[in-house]
């Protein structure tokens, strides 16, 4: 049976501030959950990390606005959390995320030999699954990637003017001693610094399904690289021409299988992507496997090349399907079948008579991510005027919501006709092109999505469905 998209509502918004006091550097990068949902981890402009806590609030206290504790929703979350509960008590209780750590993972660099500014800006971050109750983040820049290491720890502190008194041998006089108490703190430090193994910027990294390597893409090269040796990489991926005036193509993102770790896709600015095997040879130039379509001749134009670009790719968690989004589409593939993807949204096909206008500002070359629900039945993805779409996997119905603060939301609707017939509404075409939802995550076990607008962090659930 088809999976519905669902009946979404706010849960609620993370790093929120009024439009008066945002900076460039506020403005959200990445976003993403960990393996158990019960973190969600953020990164923005300024190479900041947060990350935030999961608690389950019973539904009548969030209703009145009760709080919990920061204290108790760090320990819940640190000790003692299982999301083999989610579930269960997904009928009583909602979800709330706090604000547990933020750290400064980035700093801007200069190049003096490139005479080149490396922005602090994150690119892509990355979970790794927790060692001795300690977080494990992947984060990276144009750059350098870095791996962190987020955990609670106690250490004593003195307490002013509270001394205790012991007896000096026979003596009558007291030897004063100060009193302790522990106190519980949480430290971010970095473990590994990946650096020097990209010569042009890094647009993602992925981690190897065997958690002892990972894998950094950037515009001509992609990178193997291993946990514990930081100095060295392994190009498995080399597009780069002996003339670069021969260059017809860039790569776009990298992300490896979930189960096999000898396999991986990567997605050129050419509409291609292309799965390789690091068995078959040290070199992957030969991919194994590409899924590719060809653009209709009528429909070709001057920003063809520009708006097929690939900006995403995503593996299901069963490995059986691939999610790719270009500016104009979200198109599903099937790993065993190359010749055509399974369905083909055209999530943006009411601006292709605008496409001029969206070059001149720049807006062409803005970057949309997609991805999977937990049970691989439903798929999503952002676009302007701060909506994001979900859409079910084998059904034809597109649930479109506007991230805000005040409930708004257009209801379910068949999909887009396809090949742009039949003329869009006067609420589809005037879209707020600076409002746009370029990031977003899914939970990997309940119906809850993430997305990112400017500064802010909408977190929404269906209350359709009890789970994912």
């Amino acid at each position: 049976m088809a999976a519905s998209p669902g009946d979404w509502r706010l849960l609620q918004t993370l790093g929120d501030r009024s439009m008066s006091e945002v900076v460039d550097g506020d403005v959200v990068s990445a976003v993403e959950f960990d393996h158990t949902g019960d973190y969600l981890a953020t990164g923005d402009r300024a190479g900041r990390v947060r990350v935030f806590a999961k608690s389950e609030v019973p539904a009548v206290a969030a209703e009145s606005g009760a709080r919990t504790t920061p204290g108790s929703v760090m320990r819940s979350a640190l000790f003692g959390r299982s999301s083999s509960g989610d579930k269960a008590g997904a009928g009583n209780k909602t979800v709330e995320y706090r604000q547990w750590h933020e750290y400064q993972s980035h700093e801007a660099e200069f190049d003096y030999l490139k005479s080149l500014e490396i922005e602090e800006k994150i690119n892509c971050l990355r979970w790794l699954k927790p060692i001795n109750n300690s977080l494990m983040l992947l984060t990276t820049n144009d750059k350098t990637v870095k791996l962190w290491r987020v955990r609670e720890r106690e250490r004593p502190v003195a307490l002013v003017e509270q001394y205790t008194s012991a007896p000096r041998g026979g003596s009558r006089q007291a030897l004063r001693l100060p009193l302790y108490s522990k106190e519980r703190r949480i430290m971010a430090c970095p473990r590994k610094t990946f650096a020097n193994g990209h010569a042009y910027h890094i647009n993602s990294v992925s981690l190897v399904s065997d958690s002892e390597t990972f894998l950094s893409a950037d515009d001509l090269r992609i990178n193997l690289w291993n946990f514990d040796i930081s100095g060295t990489s392994f190009n498995i991926v080399d597009i780069k021409p002996d003339n670069m005036e021969e260059l017809t193509e860039v790569i776009t993102a990298a992300v490896c299988h979930p189960t096999q770790c000898n396999t991986f896709l990567w997605s050129n600015s050419r509409g291609s992507i292309k799965l390789a095997d690091m068995r078959s040879k040290a070199l992957c130039d030969e991919h194994s496997k590409v899924f590719e379509e060809e653009d209709d001749p009528s429909r070709r134009s001057f920003f063809s090349e520009i708006i097929s670009s690939i900006a995403d790719i995503k593996f299901s968690r069963d490995g059986r399907y691939i999610l790719s989004r270009d500016y104009m589409c979200l198109k599903l593939w099937d790993v065993n079948m190359e010749s055509r993807p399974l369905r083909t949204i055209y999530v943006h096909e009411q601006l292709r008579s605008k496409l001029c206008d969206l070059y001149e500002n720049d807006s062409i070359f803005d970057k949309f991510q997609c991805a999977f629900s937990g049970d691989n039945q439903r798929i999503m993805t952002g676009s302007y005027h701060n909506f994001f779409h979900v859409y079910d996997r084998n059904g034809r119905q597109d649930r479109c919501i506007e991230a805000t603060k005040s409930a708004k939301k257009k209801p379910a609707r068949p999909m887009p006709k396809l090949r742009g017939k039949g003329s869009p509404s006067k609420e589809e075409t005037e879209m707020d092109l600076d409002k746009k939802v370029l990031h977003c995550s899914w939970h990997p076990n309940l119906p809850v999505v993430a997305v990112g607008v400017l500064n802010t962090v909408y977190v929404y659930a269906d209350d359709a469905t009890p789970g994912s």
